[in-house]
């Protein structure tokens, strides 16, 4: 054989190896990812939904679907950025009670509907700048502190209603919480996409959002690189307060009313979105994108539920387990690879 020949052979060779090699690492890393393991994971609930019921994909139900869990998605968008940046907020779903029991005060005392919004993110702004008070000024555990003040804000709305509720809200409310666009999408949807749009822009492509992530990774060191971390803390539990008032605007528009048990127990499912969608409640890591599929998993699950006329108890029990797994299992994965 020529000499000649036989490297070129060698060299084409050892080329498809180092090809084929290059491709196998980027297919790992590619299914190595979170995101990935939750866009396979969705789109196989899907399809079996999609089989095992044949109602599954019409596409107004599924559109009108989206409404049930519009509003906790909303409030998950700040919660991811807060627990990136190492803090959480148990309290979001006594602020969005808090808000909605201030907007029926407002109605009440006969402010114009137009000024109804405003009165909601204004109580959740400062129910949210409470809450970044006692953590920023008195260095307390985010955790204790929140988990005080949803006592506070729940005890509130309770304390104003009593037994009552509040209902009769204007046209406005209605329109934007039961409303849709071109007639088929609904209005709370095409606001959590508008919101989640703005987000992503924000924690991946500014300064602001890798502030975040330098203060989640190490808050000691992002001050002494000249970060305000406090300040910036302060900021994200304000934003997560203002987005509670707006979901209560929106979930009130769609109840038709206040009552003291709105929105009980959604701190647990909103949380969960968050966790679920690759976000590290070390801090530090997580998008948006993962997020909005943890929140599209979710819905198809509960809405395929529904359809199966599964009680809504069920779902506690899988959003329970969800949190648990998506906690436990990056761990054990962790420890079997170190000792390997």
């Amino acid at each position: 054989m020529n000499p000649t020949t036989a490297i070129q052979g060698d060299t084409m060779s050892q080329s498809r190896y180092t090809i084929l090699d290059r491709e196998t690492r980027r297919l790992k890393h590619l299914f190595g990812r979170w995101e990935s393991l939750l866009a396979i994971l969705f789109v196989a609930v899907f399809v079996f939904n999609s089989v095992a019921m044949p109602y599954f994909l019409d596409l107004v139900n599924l559109l009108d679907g989206t409404a049930n869990f519009s509003e906790k998605a909303l409030i998950a968008l700040p919660m991811a950025l807060l627990i990136i940046c190492r803090e959480i907020d148990i309290s979001v779903a006594g602020i969005l009670a808090l808000s909605s029991v201030a907007m029926g005060l407002a109605m009440n005392a006969g402010m114009p509907p137009e000024a109804l919004p405003l009165v909601a993110l204004a109580t959740g702004t400062a129910c949210g700048f409470l809450n970044g008070f006692l953590v920023t000024r008195f260095a307390l555990p985010s955790i204790v502190v929140t988990i005080g003040t949803v006592s506070l804000f729940r005890g509130l709305a309770s304390v104003v209603l009593g037994d009552k509720a509040f209902t009769g809200y204007p046209a406005l409310l209605a329109d934007w919480g039961q409303g849709y666009v071109f007639g088929i999408v609904p209005r709370s949807f095409v606001v959590l996409l508008v919101a989640a749009s703005l987000f992503a822009v924000l924690l991946h492509t500014t300064s602001w959002g890798r502030r975040i992530y330098a203060i989640g990774n190490n808050p000691d060191a992002a001050r002494f690189s000249g970060i305000a971390v406090d300040r910036y803390r302060l900021a994200l539990f304000m934003l997560t307060g203002a987005v509670a008032g707006l979901a209560a605007f929106l979930l009130t528009g769609r109840i038709g009313s206040t009552r003291p048990n709105i929105a009980s127990g959604w701190e647990l499912e909103i949380i969960t979105m968050v966790i679920l969608g690759g976000v590290s409640i070390a801090g530090g890591a997580g998008t948006i994108g993962g997020v909005l599929l943890a929140v599209f998993t979710l819905g198809t699950v509960t809405y395929g539920m529904a359809l199966a006329n599964i009680p809504g108890i069920y779902m506690t029990i899988v959003v329970g387990v969800l949190l648990l797994a998506t906690i436990a299992l990056p761990r054990l994965l962790r420890a079997r690879a170190a000792r390997g």
